[in-house]
């Protein structure tokens, strides 16, 4: 949402920050915004949520996302790279391809990821970061992805409204189930997990992607 004439509006709130998104689910309807987003971009450091859907509800959009995709990531790379939070739902090896082509789009988040374990590997090699929550890491497959992932690449997220705990809608402080859900994966004391997290948060932010 953009008000008063700019894309950030949180400077008096520290702990936030904005990001300039466009999901896959509504590219076909929203695509007629890409100008305004290339307006936005250099006012912010983030960017999310961009990517791919390959679900069967979402594939007859695929040349609309492809498209709005693409542009985004030529967009981020023209400015200096972006935080990238990205979602590849039945789509990584689309995503991860995409990425190899915008080498310069900044640093990719890999939201909820839920491809292969080769393809994870794949990302892994391409310096992908992933972002879990509790609702991901409620199955076996999750669990099992987010075992095999860099620790000092992750963070934690909720999905919220969308994702759903104890059929309720995520809020924000649900993501300490994530941490909860790592400690069994990683056999790590909480605070162990908490502190790795916390870390790779700040290294996250401290790294040079332009723009914010």
């Amino acid at each position: 949402m953009v008000r008063n004439g700019g894309a950030d509006n949180t400077k008096d709130a520290p702990r936030i920050r904005t990001a300039l998104g466009l999901h896959p689910q509504i590219a076909h309807e929203r695509k007629g915004e890409l100008p305004l987003f290339e307006r936005l971009l250099p006012q912010v450091r983030y960017v999310g949520e961009i990517g791919l859907d390959g679900g069967p509800e979402y594939r007859r959009y695929w040349l609309d996302q492809e498209h709005v995709f693409t542009r985004v990531l030529s967009l981020c790379a023209r400015v200096g790279g972006r935080v990238m939070s990205i979602h590849s739902r039945r789509a990584s090896t689309q995503v991860l391809d995409a990425l190899v082509t915008e080498p310069s789009a900044g640093i990719a988040i890999l939201h909820w990821f839920s491809g292969t374990q080769r393809e994870l590997a794949r990302a892994v090699d391409l310096g992908c970061w992933f972002s879990v929550g509790p609702a991901m890491l409620a199955g076996d497959k999750g669990r099992a992805l987010a075992a095999k992932m860099p620790r000092d690449r992750i963070l934690t997220e909720t999905d919220g409204p969308f994702a759903q705990v104890d059929g309720r809608a995520a809020w924000p402080w649900d993501a300490n189930r994530a941490v909860e859900a790592l400690s069994k994966i990683w056999s790590e004391p909480i605070d162990t997990v908490q502190r790795q997290l916390d870390g790779n948060l700040r290294r996250l932010s401290s790294q040079g992607v332009a723009g914010g």
